[in-house]
C-alpha cells in the first residue's frame, strides 16, 4: 500500500500494527437474522489467530461432516480476533455437543461460539452488511495534531478504495502468476479464481491510482464532475451514467450517496467516456496492463465497475495510556482496513 499515492498528503505517522491478534479486531454485521428453523446450524464465533478457512475445518471436525457443508460469509485473516458467522448443515437438524467443540479448541483460547440458531440456508459468500473494525496502532510516531487532523480529514472525505495487499498472495506474486496462467501455465481451479481476482484487482488500483495523482478520485476536479463519469451507487454494486454533470448529482455526491467508479475489467467496452475513459485506458496501456486485459478477457469476465471512493462511517479514536493510538470505523463489504490505515501513514504489519 506504501508504493500506491495517498490523496491526503504525505503520512501524518509511523505506526506499529498486530503486536498481538487482540490489536486487529473485526466484527461482521449481519445483513439477515437467522430464520429460526431449517437444516443450517447458524453459529457467531469468535476466534483468535485462526483464519477462516481453517476455523471452517475445524467445525466441519467437530460437527462430523464434510467441509462442504460449512458456509461463511467472508474471509478473516489470522492475525486478528474476529467475530463471524459460520454455518452448518446438518440433515437430522441435530446439534453436536457445543461442550466438546469449546474443550476442543479452548485450551489455548482459539474460538468459541457467542450464539447458534438455526437457519433455513446456507450462509453464502458476501452475505454480511459490513465489518465494525477496532485497531490500535502502537509505536506512534508523529505530532499529535497532525495527526487528529488527519483523522478528520479522512473520516470526513474517505479514502481511494483500493484493493490492499490480501488480494495479491502473501509474497505479492499473484500477479505474476495470473501472467504465467495467461501464458499457458496450468493451476487449480480455486487458484485459477485467485489469480483472476488479483489481476483485476491490480487493474483496478493502476486506474485509481491514476485519479488520486489526477486529483479526481473522489468524483470532483476544480469543483465539478469529470466527463464521462459512470456513478456507483452507494451500498450497491448498480451503476449509472454516463450523464452530464448536474447541481443534482453534485449534491448526492456531497452526501456519499454515489461515488465515481472504475473498472473491473474483462470482455467488452468500458462503459466510462470523454475524459475519465482516456484516464482509464492512459492508465492501463502498458504491456504488463495489457496482457492482463488480454487474459481477462480470454477467460471470459465481463466489464464490470467498482466505486473509487470508500466512506467508513461511525468513526471513533482515542488514545490510551501507553501511547498507542486505538481507532474503531464501519466499513461495507468488500472493502480493506489497511487502505484506511494507510491514509493515516506509514504502519508496518497492516497487511
Amino acid at each position: 500500500m506504501n508504493e500506491l499515492p495517498r490523496a491526503h498528503g504525505a503520512p501524518a505517522l509511523s505506526a506499529r500494527i498486530r503486536s498481538a491478534p487482540e490489536d486487529f479486531r473485526v466484527e461482521e454485521l449481519p445483513s439477515f437474522a437467522a430464520s429460526g428453523s431449517g437444516e443450517h446450524l447458524l453459529l457467531t464465533v469468535e476466534k483468535r489467530g485462526m483464519n477462516t478457512a481453517f476455523a471452517a475445518k475445524r467445525l466441519a471436525q467437530w460437527a462430523g461432516v464434510g467441509e462442504v457443508a460449512i458456509g461463511y460469509a467472508g474471509l478473516k485473516d489470522r492475525h486478528a480476533v474476529t467475530v463471524q458467522r459460520f454455518s452448518v448443515h446438518l440433515p437430522k437438524r441435530v446439534a453436536p455437543d457445543f461442550a466438546k467443540l469449546e474443550l476442543a479448541l479452548l485450551e489455548s483460547d482459539e474460538l468459541r461460539v457467542l450464539e447458534h440458531h438455526w437457519h433455513a440456508k446456507k450462509l453464502p459468500r458476501g452475505a454480511l452488511a459490513g465489518n465494525r473494525f477496532v485497531l490500535t496502532l502502537r509505536e506512534v510516531e508523529g505530532e499529535r495534531e497532525a495527526i487528529e487532523q488527519r483523522l478528520q480529514r479522512v473520516a470526513a472525505e474517505g479514502v481511494p478504495n483500493y484493493f490492499g495487499e490480501q488480494r495479491f498472495g502473501r509474497d505479492g506474486d499473484n500477479v505474476a502468476n495470473a501472467l504465467a496462467m495467461f501464458a499457458g501455465r496450468r493451476v487449480r481451479r480455486e487458484q485459477r479464481s485467485l489469480l483472476l481476482s488479483a489481476a483485476r484487482s491490480e487493474l483496478f488500483n493502476r486506474a485509481l491510482a491514476a485519479r488520486v495523482r489526477d486529483g479526481s478520485w473522489s468524483g470532483l476536479r476544480d469543483g465539478a464532475g469529470l466527463d464521462g463519469e459512470v456513478w456507483s451507487l452507494a451500498g450497491s454494486r448498480s451503476v449509472f451514467g454516463p450523464e452530464p454533470w448536474s447541481d443534482a448529482l453534485a449534491e448526492r455526491l456531497a452526501r456519499s450517496d454515489i461515488h465515481p467508479s472504475g473498472p473491473l475489467w474483462g470482455r467488452g467496452e468500458l462503459r466510462s467516456a470523454g475524459a475519465v475513459r482516456a484516464l482509464e485506458l492512459a492508465a492501463l496501456d502498458d504491456e504488463q496492463a495489457l496482457a492482463l486485459r488480454a487474459g481477462l478477457e480470454a477467460a471470459g469476465l465481463d466489464q464490470e465497475r467498482r466505486a473509487l471512493r470508500l466512506r467508513a462511517e461511525q468513526w471513533q479514536w482515542r488514545w490510551l495510556d501507553d501511547g498507542a493510538l486505538e481507532v474503531g470505523f464501519v466499513l461495507p463489504a468488500g472493502a480493506y482496513a489497511t487502505v484506511v490505515l494507510a491514509e493515516l501513514g506509514r504502519i508496518e504489519g497492516a497487511r
